[in-house]
C-alpha cells in the first residue's frame, strides 16, 4: 500500500513527526479495526517518525497487535440490538449518554493528540454524530487534513442516500473533509 505525505505535512514544525489520527466506530464486526490497522501500518513502515493513532469502539480491539508507532484507544462500546436500536455493551448508561460520552473522549483525544491527518472511516459524522465536536473543533483550530474512508462497495444507492440524508453525511462530507478515498482492489 503506498501513501503519499503530499498535502498533511505539518506546517508549523517541519521537523516534527507525523501524526495521523484514524476513527473507526466499530459498534460490531471487524472489518473496520482491520482496515485501519492496515493503513496504519503501512503509513508508519513507509514514512519514518510516523505515528498513528486509532480510536475504535471495537470489544475485541486489546486482542489484536499493532504495528509499530501505531496505537489504540477504545471507546466505551455499544452494542446493536435485532431491532436496530443501540444500547451501552457495559456501562449503566443510556444510549445518549453513552454516544455523548464517546464524543467528549473524541474531542479530548483530537485536541490532545493535534493529528496532522484524520482518516475517518464510513461514517462522516461518526457513531450518532459522536465526531461533530471534534470535527468543528479541528476545522476551527487547525490545519489537519480530514480525509473520509469508503470501502468500493456499500450498500445499494437508495439505501445509502437515505442514510447519508438522515445522519447529515453529505452537509459533513461537504462542510469537513479535504479528501475522500475509496478503498478496493
Amino acid at each position: 500500500m503506498a501513501i503519499s505525505s503530499k498535502g498533511f505535512e505539518r506546517r508549523s514544525d517541519p521537523g516534527r513527526e507525523l501524526k495521523v489520527l484514524l476513527y473507526s466506530h466499530d459498534t460490531f464486526g471487524l472489518g473496520h479495526l482491520r482496515r485501519c490497522r492496515a493503513i496504519s501500518g503501512a503509513l508508519s513502515a513507509s514514512h519514518d517518525g510516523l505515528s498513528a493513532l486509532i480510536i475504535t469502539g471495537s470489544p475485541v480491539a486489546g486482542r489484536f497487535t499493532f504495528p509499530k508507532r501505531v496505537d489504540y484507544v477504545r471507546l466505551p462500546g455499544v452494542t446493536k440490538r435485532v431491532d436496530g436500536s443501540y444500547v451501552s455493551d457495559k456501562l449503566g448508561l443510556d444510549i445518549d449518554e453513552t454516544t455523548t460520552l464517546r464524543s467528549g473522549l473524541i474531542r479530548s483525544l483530537v485536541e490532545q493528540f493535534v493529528p496532522d491527518l484524520i482518516i475517518v472511516d464510513k461514517e462522516p459524522t461518526g457513531f450518532r454524530g459522536e465526531l461533530l465536536p471534534a470535527l468543528e473543533w479541528l476545522r476551527e483550530n487547525t490545519h489537519t487534513k480530514l480525509v473520509l474512508g469508503l470501502r468500493d462497495i456499500l450498500d445499494g444507492p437508495d439505501l445509502l442516500a437515505e442514510e447519508w440524508e438522515r445522519k447529515g453525511g453529505i452537509d459533513a462530507v461537504e462542510k469537513f473533509y479535504d479528501e475522500i478515498w475509496i478503498y478496493g482492489l
